[in-house]
């Protein structure tokens, strides 16, 4: 049994593939690598992947070793422009990623096409789905550290809230020039009935939809962040809104990123 490999039509396919993988690794570690960049390491791993295949080398492990690791490091140190060992392990490690989704969204839809025309069509197609997903992935890891919860304490008792910390929020106070989080009434009322809220102080602010308002302000005794690690602030001011902060009730209080 012998294959009948046209080396020109390896070659491209080969060429356009590590050019998509080295686009994908590229996002994955926001390195400043250029087009020209990527596609001069794609070429030079294209070619040597062609060298290789030709090569009459039985032993198949010195093989993988050659594909796997000298071509894959040599495409990504020309393509990628890294050059410490931590950062060539690091765009390795991308470029696995970047094929594992790749060959995963290109599968799915190759299944439902008959024509070998499409392949490319399909590849840079599955190419910008992939981008898309690590995208989304990377917007929801951000959500997720922006987020903890939040324990407030007064008068002898405490409440615990989910909280966003936005780094939009710039209020302040301007008699203590204390960082101002905003909390929603329903979780202090306890402590504050609504003609306790009247009389409090209160402070100017600006908002989208809103130009100009005020919110009563107060201080508690403290009050302990949750987050990678416990952060306690003691006497912090805190503005009440009547409001819900967010629509779906997600959360219950806005953090000032100037309180840490």
């Amino acid at each position: 049994m012998y294959y009948e490999l046209y080396v020109d039509v390896f070659f491209l396919v080969n060429f356009m593939m590590d050019f998509l993988l080295l686009l994908i690794a590229r996002k994955i570690l926001k390195c400043s690598a250029t087009h020209g960049n990527i596609c001069l390491g794609s070429l030079v791993g294209s070619l040597l992947t062609c060298f290789v295949v030709v090569l009459p080398v039985r032993s198949a492990i010195l093989k993988l070793m050659l594909f796997h690791i000298v071509i894959n490091v040599l495409m990504i140190y020309i393509g990628l422009r890294v050059h410490t060992l931590r950062e060539i392990v690091r765009a390795w490690i991308a470029l696995y990623i970047g094929g594992f989704l790749l060959g995963g969204v290109f599968t799915y839809f190759q299944q439902y096409l008959k024509m070998g025309s499409l392949f490319f069509a399909v590849a840079v197609f599955s190419h910008w789905i992939v981008q898309g997903i690590w995208a989304f992935v990377v917007c929801m890891q951000k959500v997720k550290q922006n987020e903890c919860n939040v324990t407030l304490y007064q008068n002898g008792e405490k409440c615990t809230l989910h909280a966003l910390i936005d780094t939009g929020n710039s209020l302040s106070d301007p008699l203590t020039k204390q960082p101002v989080c905003i909390v929603e009434y329903e979780a202090v009322k306890t402590w504050l009935n609504e003609d306790e809220v009247k009389n409090l102080r209160r402070i100017f602010f600006h908002s989208i939809g809103k130009e100009c308002g005020t919110l009563p302000v107060m201080e508690l005794e403290k009050m302990c962040i949750h987050n990678e690690k416990e952060c306690w602030v003691m006497k912090p001011i805190v503005a009440v809104c009547e409001n819900k902060i967010s629509a779906d009730e997600e959360y219950g209080m806005i953090l000032n990123p100037d309180i840490f």
